[in-house]
C-alpha cells in the first residue's frame, strides 16, 4: 500500500512542474495577442488620423476638400497598406470635409 502511495506522490511532483510551464505559456501568448490586437486598433486609428489631417491640408491650402483617395497619395504622401486596410472615401461637396472610414483587411 506504501508503495502506491510513494508513487502517486512522486507523480503528482512530476507534473507539477509541466502543468506550471502549461500555464505560464498559456498566459504568455493571451497577452501577446492582446498586445497584437491593441497594436492593430492603434494602426488603424493613426491611419485615419493621418488621412483627416490631411484632408484638412489640403483644404487649407487649395479651398477644397480632396477629390479621392488617389489624390490623396499623390499629393500629400499619404501611404495605406492595403493589404490589411480598405479605406472607404466618400466625398459630397468641394466646400464639405469627407466620411472616412478605415476598416481591417481581414
Amino acid at each position: 500500500m506504501k508503495k502506491s502511495n510513494f508513487s502517486l506522490s512522486t507523480l503528482l511532483k512530476g507534473l507539477f512542474l509541466p502543468v506550471l510551464a502549461a500555464v505560464f505559456l498559456f498566459c504568455f501568448a493571451t497577452a501577446v495577442n492582446s498586445l497584437s490586437a491593441g497594436r492593430q486598433d492603434e494602426t488603424q486609428q493613426q491611419l485615419e488620423a493621418a488621412l483627416r489631417r490631411a484632408c484638412v491640408a489640403c483644404y487649407a491650402t487649395e479651398g477644397i476638400y480632396p477629390p479621392n483617395l488617389a489624390y490623396l497619395k499623390e499629393h500629400y504622401g499619404i501611404q495605406i497598406d492595403e493589404d490589411n486596410y480598405v479605406v472607404r472615401y466618400d466625398i459630397f461637396a468641394e466646400n464639405l470635409m469627407p466620411d472616412i472610414t478605415v476598416l481591417t483587411n481581414y
